[in-house]
């Protein structure tokens, strides 16, 4: 069983910076693609950041050049430094674990919320 717990949010002015922590149960972590999606008010879920169990990254347009994902495969523990945050990046912002050894299970955490706003 794997177990999700996103922290490191809260309320930032426009322009300041903030950094997600998602730390994870369970053995499967260093082998598993892991993703942050976030979710606003009215919207649909949305992948923000992918970073491969290899270290490969990918990013959402909206937020290339000021996001970064990066993982510590040694602390179970993945993360999003977000920079140059703006009033639309306000959302709660969940990490997800694709689980695909032996069998296919996405796990979710509850979530982080972030407030842009002045």
């Amino acid at each position: 069983q794997v177990q999700l717990v996103e922290s490191g949010g809260g309320l930032v002015q426009p322009g300041g910076s903030l950094r997600l922590s998602c730390v994870a149960s369970g053995s499967s972590f260093s082998i598993s693609d892991m993703d942050w999606y976030r979710q606003a008010p009215g919207k649909v879920r949305e992948l923000v950041a992918r970073i491969t169990s290899g270290g490969n990254t990918n990013y959402a347009d909206s937020v290339k050049g000021r996001f970064t994902i990066s993982r510590d495969n040694t602390k179970n523990t993945m993360y999003l430094q977000m920079n140059s945050l703006k009033p639309e990046d306000t959302a709660v912002y969940f990490c997800k674990l694709n689980h695909r050894l032996g069998y296919a299970m996405d796990y979710w955490g509850r979530g982080t919320l972030v407030t842009v706003s002045s």
